[in-house]
């Protein structure tokens, strides 16, 4: 077969330009990278092979080689993995076939630190070969296919690639790297050997390196190392959390975080447990400190790897955790599950779901635990039997994550009010907000109601599309001239979430933007008979308010609610608040049409104004206008509201 050319996805090419100008401030990592995807064929060979054991050939062990050749300045990881036929070389290193390429290369700023943690995020370590080579040539033949059906795919990293059909004996890959002069240190057995201990270690397939040893030199010749012809294996080939905990450093359980989840910085906190009783499995589960590009991407998958007595199944396994814990990074090894276990039969299996039970538990008491370390004054975060697990780390190195953990992950950690009705509870109790007395996300149900006022019988919240929208908010100012605390509340989640949620440790819940004001006891009698004989008084001009209205408020009514402004908008008890319907409508989603309920301020001279007023109408179309304006959206007709201003202004 002839070689040739392809031109790479635009993607890629953009990614290998930053990647060959020195993205990556660590050039050692591509030694991990490009092991840890040999190690991932190799684990596709064993799972296809569950099927179809001839896969292996003649060539029954599956393996990592690590070689380098000091004169031809090249560097060579080999494994005796799936392999790749033609096309599959072609698509796989030619395309970042991942969903959510644009996102990626859209997020992508032009900061080599920050850049370069979201090329490792994105999972594309083959092009991290780039960092040290100016030249990289791929052969390979997949497992099953004849000799003659091997690949050659050669690139020098710039616009194109060749490919080429070749004889190859061996099945697998063999990825052989042509070092710049800048990166010959790798060309050092010692050297290689060192980053495969500190990035690789935990590979539970064996990395063989070729023993070498030293040769004096003769007639005053210096000696040097010379290479023997024999393998030896240069890790503990043993998959890491077989091993018992007070064997592993925290800094070997950073590095295989980093390894499975291609993230640059270390997690926040872990967890690794020996499962047994119903079903007996072995769990090690990470929180990643830093949210990915596409967690919120539609389809996004929890980072759960399943394995069956040691032998890798899939990644994302979405059966093993659920969509609001999608953040989780870590792996599941049963020892009851089949090995041929499929997708749809890990939707069914009882032995999954105590898995999936269990893993979300001690995710929780993972979150737990950290938030009972965020704050001194911070009430103790249990776990629904009352005991907080202990997991990696002391104390003390816990102190703030719960607030780094939160500003990442806290809108999605909301999202288990609607999906996890089992936890609900455990979740209420994690999660954090801004009030109208707290700055920052350090406001938890239970600081609120701590801080209640004597004969306050709800826990007031607000959401809006920014916190500060929520903040300049017409229906807090009662409640901030009575000094009674609101949680302001303004991820697009929400509102959604608290569908779920109507109360908090007995303690309702309620909106301020949803229904007739009710202070009850905070309210005091002179005060209530105050706003019932402005409310008589002001009938009249309500009868005039509702005709004029009628085409776009459901109702119109006095409120005390307010104090310096002249109105505002309010939907029913069990209504979409206006923001919800609006980002609904955002999404391209149909919204349920309804009509909101404008309240006035009697008091206000604006209002009063209305009476007997020969622009009553225009007024009133600017009243409820203003009202839109100050939740947030848009008069229905910007020209004719501007219209009326300048009308009246004249």
């Amino acid at each position: 077969m002839t070689k040739k050319t392809h031109s790479f996805q635009a993607e890629v090419a953009q990614l290998l330009h930053l990647v060959t100008h020195s993205l990556y401030s660590n050039q050692e990592i591509f030694l991990r990278e490009l092991i840890s995807n040999a190690s991932d064929a190799c684990d596709k060979l064993r799972f296809e092979a569950l099927n179809d054991s001839g896969l292996y050939g003649d060539q029954p062990d599956l393996e990592v080689r690590v070689s380098f050749d000091d004169k031809a300045k090249t560097l060579t990881i080999s494994d005796s993995g799936i392999g790749m036929t033609t096309q599959e070389a072609i698509d796989n290193l030619g395309t970042i076939a991942k969903s959510g390429t644009k996102a990626f290369m859209d997020k992508l700023s032009g900061d080599q630190k920050a850049d370069s943690q979201l090329i490792g995020q994105f999972g594309v370590g083959f092009y991290s070969g780039f960092i040290v080579a100016d030249k990289i040539t791929v052969e390979s033949r997949r497992a099953g296919t004849e000799a003659s059906e091997g690949v050659r795919w050669t690139s020098g990293g710039m616009g194109d690639f060749e490919v080429e059909q070749i004889e190859r004996a061996q099945r697998g890959t063999s990825i052989t790297l042509h070092l710049r002069e800048d990166a010959q240190d790798f060309l050092n057995g010692y050297k290689l050997k060192e980053v495969i201990a500190k990035y690789s270690d935990h590979i539970s397939l064996p990395i063989l390196m070729e023993k070498e040893e030293w040769k004096e030199g003769e007639n005053e010749q210096p000696g040097e190392m010379v290479k023997t012809g024999e393998w030896e294996t240069v890790n503990k080939a043993s998959a890491l959390w077989t091993r018992a905990k007070k064997d592993i450093s925290a800094e070997q359980y950073q590095d295989f975080y980093k390894a499975i989840s291609h993230d640059y910085e270390d997690a926040l906190t872990w967890s690794h447990n020996r499962v047994e009783g119903n079903t007996e499995y072995t769990q090690l589960l990470y929180i990643p400190a830093k949210a990915p590009f596409d967690l919120y991407q539609q389809g996004k998958h929890a980072g759960i790897k399943l394995y069956v007595k040691r032998v890798f199944i899939m990644d994302d396994a979405q059966a093993l955790m659920p969509q609001y814990l999608r953040f989780v990074k870590g792996v599941i090894d049963s020892a009851d599950l089949p090995l041929n276990v499929s997708r749809e039969l890990l939707q069914e299996s009882r032995d999954v779901r105590l898995i999936r039970d269990g893993s979300v538990k001690r995710v929780l008491s993972m979150l737990e635990d950290l938030a009972r370390h965020d704050k001194p004054q911070a009430a103790a975060a249990e776990g629904s039997d009352g005991v907080v697990d202990v997991v990696s780390e002391d104390d003390k190195a816990k102190e703030g994550k719960y607030s780094r953990f939160y500003s990442e992950f806290g809108a999605v950690l909301k999202e288990g009010l609607g999906e996890d009705m089992a936890n609900k509870e455990r979740i209420a109790k994690l999660l954090r907000f801004a009030s109208t007395t707290q700055e920052g996300l350090n406001t938890s149900f239970a600081d609120y109601k701590a801080r209640m006022k004597e004969g306050q019988e709800a826990i007031y919240y607000i959401t809006a599309d920014t916190l500060a929208a929520a903040k300049s908010s017409p229906q807090l100012e009662v409640f901030k001239k009575k000094g009674i605390e609101v949680l302001l509340m303004s991820d697009r989640v929400d509102e959604w979430a608290l569908n779920f949620l109507q109360d908090f440790d007995g303690t309702s819940l309620q909106s301020v933007a949803k229904g007739a004001v009710d202070l009850g006891k905070l309210q005091n009698e002179e005060e209530k008979k105050a706003a019932e004989e402005a409310a008589e008084a002001f009938k009249p001009v309500l009868a005039q308010l509702k005709e004029a209205l009628k085409d776009r408020a459901d109702d119109v009514r006095a409120t005390s609610r307010l104090v310096d402004s002249p109105a505002c908008l309010v939907v029913s008890d069990s209504g979409m608040s206006l923001q919800l319907a609006r980002l609904l409508k955002q999404a391209g989603q149909a919204a349920p049409e309804s009509k909101p309920v404008l309240e006035v301020n009697p008091e206000h001279p604006l209002v009063k104004k209305l009476d007997g007023s020969v622009h009553f109408h225009d007024l009133a179309q600017i009243l409820f206008d203003q009202a839109v304006l100050a939740e947030g959206g848009l008069p229905e007709d910007p020209a004719a509201y501007v219209k009326r201003v300048n009308a009246l202004l004249v």
